[in-house]
């Protein structure tokens, strides 16, 4: 059996603004991250828009196919 790297929170930052960079560009990503830092946010209500119509399997196996190895 292969074992996952566990990932520092330094690489999880980098990882987060790089995927941020691809997914919207530079002035976009730059955007996102200061309204994420100026408005105090309900992770919770987040959560339940994102998962919204999902069953925990269904999101259990999204999260088994895009584990990195």
């Amino acid at each position: 059996m292969k074992q996952t790297k566990i990932l520092n929170d330094t690489e999880i930052r980098i990882g987060g603004i790089e995927a941020l960079n691809r997914a919207l560009g530079p002035a976009a990503a730059l955007r996102f991250l200061a309204l994420v830092h100026r408005e105090p946010t309900d992770y919770v209500e987040v959560s339940r828009q994102l998962y919204q119509g999902q069953t925990i399997e269904e999101i259990f196996e999204r999260a088994r196919q895009n584990w990195r190895e």
